[in-house]
């Protein structure tokens, strides 16, 4: 047996047949479930009789009323029995979802900054900055001349010290 593939061309011809026909069948559905509609209305609604004095009139009025409750009587039933079992549903979801138990999704690796995590802490309401850089002080970088040979002048070595205690005193 060989294995022969079906031209492009035959599927295509084979699927527009087949949804051809389904279109037929779902028209011919349509038009069965009308029928079964004025059917239905012409064996449960029959044309009220209009002839006779207004005594008959309004015997078939009260007819037609006490028609009118038992007809919302059945549909507030079946509206009651409608939303016990959606509430039934819901409940097996539930116990559904707890017995497979809820998969936590992996967290991405998010880049924030230390003011946007505050606003979203604290909401948009406080205007919080976290601009660290601007209150540090700015300090002189010295160089220092260190010859290799001497050691150097204590003297001058307690007054860098002074000059630089002086620095970090005054704000």
């Amino acid at each position: 047996m060989s294995d022969k593939k079906m031209t492009s061309s035959r599927r295509h011809h084979l699927k527009s047949l087949i949804l051809g026909i389904a279109a037929n069948w779902l028209e011919q559905e349509k038009k069965d479930l009308v029928a079964a509609k004025e059917a239905y209305m012409i064996e449960a609604c029959p044309a009220p009789d209009m002839s006779g004095d207004q005594a008959a009139l309004m015997e078939l009025a009260k007819k037609i009323s006490a028609l009118i409750d038992k007809i919302d009587e059945e549909r507030y039933d079946a509206e009651a029995k409608v939303q016990k079992a959606d509430k039934e549903i819901e409940d097996l979801k539930i116990k559904v979802v707890d017995l497979v138990g809820v998969k936590k999704p992996a967290l991405k690796k998010v880049r924030m900054s230390a003011d946007s995590m505050l606003a979203a802490l604290l909401g948009s309401k406080h205007k919080v900055t976290m601009d660290l850089r601007s209150n540090l002080k700015q300090v002189k970088k010295e160089k220092k001349e260190e010859s290799s040979d001497s050691v150097g002048d204590w003297r001058q070595n307690i007054e860098d010290k002074a000059d630089r205690k002086k620095m970090f005193e005054t704000s």
